[in-house]
């Protein structure tokens, strides 16, 4: 494995903690800040929203620089905006900080996604990418229950202060492992945004959204649901979080192999998967051990997606993937700040706390109908090129990165 890959995965459990701990000190935040569930929230819907943003404009504005550079830059932006967390006074100082701390967000994993992919042979590019997430998994198995057990016994800003000197950890990695790129491999910006002619890159994007919101629509409000519905205690919420960062993890390393193999049928039966998982999820909610099964199957298979999409969006720009890696990482946070947005909507309108489940199945089965849609799209393409029959293992082929 080339260490470069793990300095990846060292600074993507930086930002994976920052951005997914908060989940599971929001009762504590909201209660410090003496905000609602639903205005607690914004601390998640913002964040998404910010890496959706900086995923496009700083990806845009760094395009032609080295990419080591910008990717330390980018940490330490990271760790401005984490320190600002930890200071907070009040909830809009604590909303300025987590939009700073996520507008790195997107342009590293963009970035680096790319990085991750030129770093092996082309059969593992997925694999790859997959073990850069890693880093954002291991942030839910590990990072996430004990900085939420942190936060709960010393305070939520105890929890910020530990993942500031994480970032500046990753910072000192980044610097030592990964290896400068040549300058042959930085594209013009105008080359960059000609990948987005292609309609696939768009199709891609709209999976990314629709499925990673239907999976947060049901993860965000999950502190609530856990105590709420399944009757758990709240300090055994950390514990729990490690089941859906367990299945984080697993369903990282399986769909990265996954799609190296058979790119849309994969995603395909992922989504279906993870629509049968939620709806077993709300209706049996209410039953402690359904719900354990549940948080694991729903990590597993809300993040088996994540190798498999990025490599899509990186596979039809391929010419200038750096752009479109970036948006589609925005596009994975403004999934995320669409399930958080209906999961409060739902919440707030009396619906109950497993209301936010449903939404999110239901933006799922959105998801898996724009990726049977994409496939057949691809499929038929390719055919049209080539003359291919209509055999399935040909579009798997079509779309495998080469």
């Amino acid at each position: 494995m080339p260490a470069g890959l793990i300095a990846l995965a060292l600074g993507g459990f930086g930002i994976g903690l920052t951005e997914f701990v908060i989940m599971g000190l929001l009762p504590e935040v909201a209660t410090d800040f003496r905000v609602s569930e639903a205005s607690a929230g914004w601390f998640i819907s913002g964040y998404a929203l910010s890496v959706t943003v900086g995923a496009l404009l700083v990806t845009a504005a760094v395009t032609r620089l080295p990419r080591k550079p910008v990717l330390m830059g980018l940490l330490v932006l990271f760790i401005a905006g984490n320190f600002l967390s930890a200071v907070a006074d009040g909830y809009t100082m604590m909303l300025i900080g987590r939009i700073v701390a996520a507008l790195c967000h997107g342009a590293f994993f963009g970035i680096g996604s790319v990085v991750a992919a030129g770093l092996v042979p082309a059969h593992k590019k997925a694999s790859a990418i997959a073990i850069m997430f890693t880093g954002l998994t291991a942030a839910n198995v590990l990072g996430v229950p004990f900085g939420t057990l942190l936060g709960q016994h010393l305070g939520w800003r105890s929890t910020f202060w530990a993942i500031t000197a994480i970032g500046a950890l990753a910072l000192i990695g980044i610097a030592l492992m990964v290896p400068k790129q040549g300058a042959d491999n930085v594209k013009s910006l105008r080359s960059e945004l000609g990948a987005f002619r292609n309609g696939q890159v768009w199709l891609s994007i709209v999976v990314t959204i629709l499925g990673f919101g239907g999976m947060f629509g049901a993860f965000t409000y999950i502190a609530f649901t856990l105590t709420e519905v399944s009757g758990f205690a709240a300090g055994a919420v950390p514990w729990l979080l490690v089941l859906f960062g367990g299945g984080l993890f697993v369903g990282n390393f399986l769909g990265g192999k996954a799609a190296d193999k058979a790119l849309d049928k994969s995603l395909i039966v992922i989504l279906g998967g993870l629509v049968l998982v939620l709806v077993f999820f709300a209706l049996t909610a209410s039953n402690g051990i359904a719900t354990l099964v549940s948080l694991a199957l729903m990590g597993g298979f809300g993040f088996a997606t994540v190798p498999g999409l990025q490599m899509r969006v990186m596979h039809f720009a391929a010419t200038a993937p750096t752009l479109a890696s970036g948006a589609n990482i925005g596009a994975f946070n403004l999934g995320n700040a669409l399930g958080a947005w209906l999961g409060g909507v739902t919440i707030t309108a009396g619906l109950g706390y497993t209301s936010p489940v449903w939404a999110g199945a239901g933006i799922t089965v959105a998801a898996l109908a724009v990726m049977v849609t994409a496939a057949w799209a691809a499929k038929r393409s390719n055919a049209s090129r080539t003359g291919a029959t209509s055999d399935v293992e040909s579009e798997a082929q079509a779309v495998t990165v080469s």
